[in-house]
């Protein structure tokens, strides 16, 4: 079993959760996910089977889309409804126009602190784990991309909004620092992740009892869709062969300069291609002997 599984994860389960089921109907493919989602959270769940692990990183990269519900007027220790939620005493309430207007200001390449309670580590240990412990978690500002937010819906305290946005991106630090910039706090009460570059939502499928060995093999998409960003190059048998020798080829796109995805001519994923050394392309990951 090789290829991509577009899981619909539902609240109240881990991403590790959801990776279980899959583990136990693929085995012995591996299996892993492409983007934790906090228990709160629901939708896109990347799990890539067999081959498709070697890919991950790709998936990673991909833009990811978020439909969020923020509480403005509240705060807690986890920046949402998990946390030791506290309504503040007099808290403004702004209006739309006050909302629309500072949001220009997190769209592009922004600095983000991201929440004390995250898997980040600090001096090796998760920050969650401190945090709960009621240690003190200061964690450094990062750049993020934020390629475009939205508001869908706005009666307060209720907040909602589209989110667009790159890897490492923490929505409910994003809820938190919108409504820190109109003088009050927020929690986050809702996350749905509707898309990963090419893996929507409507595309997902659900890990429930149903799931069986045979409806997870039906619903593999395949691992090119993981390296749908990267420019391709068309390969045929006798470079296929090539690859699987270790040995390099000479064709790429004029425009290729770090990597490139090289496919069969009915448009499979061989290999991900690299520079090499001393010329041509060599393999970074290599699925040729599968095509031979």
């Amino acid at each position: 079993m090789h290829g991509i599984l577009n899981i619909n994860k539902p609240a109240g389960k881990t991403s590790r959760d959801v990776v279980n089921i899959i583990q136990r109907l693929v085995r012995p493919a591996k299996t892993g996910h492409a983007g934790t989602l906090d228990p709160l959270a629901t939708g896109v769940l990347v799990c890539p089977v067999g081959h498709g692990t070697k890919l991950i990183e790709y998936v990673q990269r991909m833009p990811k889309t978020y439909e969020a519900c923020f509480l403005l007027g509240r705060q807690s220790d986890t920046e949402d409804i998990e946390g030791n939620v506290q309504l503040l005493d007099d808290s403004p309430q702004p209006s739309r126009d006050q909302v629309e207007a500072i949001l220009p200001n997190y769209m592009g390449t922004i600095d983000q602190v991201p929440p004390a309670f995250s898997a980040l580590k600090v001096a090796g240990k998760r920050a969650y784990d401190l945090a709960r412990q009621g240690k003190k978690v200061e964690l450094a500002s990062r750049e993020i991309e934020v390629y475009a937010i939205e508001i869908t819906a706005y009666a307060y305290p209720e907040l909602r909004m589209r989110i667009e946005c790159g890897s490492g991106t923490y929505v409910r630090s994003l809820g938190r620092d919108i409504a820190r910039d109109l003088g009050t706090e927020a929690v986050m009460s809702e996350l749905v992740r509707t898309a990963i570059g090419p893996f929507q939502i409507a595309d997902a499928i659900e890990p429930d009892d149903q799931l069986s060995r045979g409806t997870l093999n039906a619903a593999l998409q395949p691992t090119s869709l993981a390296v749908a960003q990267l420019p391709q190059v068309t390969i045929d048998q006798e470079q296929i062969v090539r690859l699987s020798q270790g040995k390099r080829i000479d064709v790429a796109p004029a425009d290729a300069t770090s990597e490139v995805a090289a496919m069969t001519t009915t448009g499979e994923l061989v290999a991900v291609l690299i520079p090499g050394s001393e010329g041509g392309w060599r393999t970074f990951r290599n699925f040729a002997n599968d095509y031979l």
